[in-house]
């Protein structure tokens, strides 16, 4: 097989264009996006699924199929899930970054020194 470095270039292109335009790409108009989740100043208040609810479009032999409440499940467990709601309307900056710290974990792992789990936690203790 011979090195064709027009096919390269143009497969190197293909990919760029597509990770270019993966980030750019917006939701279907009427989908959920964050801005279903709202913070009340106390919590996280989840999305409202009867007004996510979208009608199917497809049948089953005539008969329509129930109503879909797209991303309903997924805004309501991550409202359960964020440990500081007041994250949502203003995020505390992230600090700097500790290299030496990764480096040291990094060489932990390749060394097979990782450090064990405390096993005096109830999660894993066996009965």
């Amino acid at each position: 097989m011979r090195f064709n470095p027009r096919s390269l270039s143009l497969a190197a292109l293909a990919v760029a264009t597509c990770t270019l335009l993966g980030g750019c790409l917006q939701p279907p108009l009427g989908m959920p996006d964050e801005r279903t989740l709202s913070y009340d100043g106390r919590s996280v208040v989840p999305p409202d699924c009867a007004a996510l609810r979208r009608p199917s479009l497809l049948s089953d032999a005539g008969i329509p199929r129930q109503s879909v409440s797209f991303g309903c499940a997924t805004y309501t467990n991550l409202a359960a899930q964020i440990a500081r709601p007041a994250d949502i309307v203003e995020p505390v900056p992230m600090g700097p970054a500790n290299g030496a710290v990764a480096a040291n974990a990094v060489l932990r792992y390749q060394t097979d020194a990782v450090t064990p789990l405390d096993t005096s936690t109830s999660r894993n203790q066996t009965k």
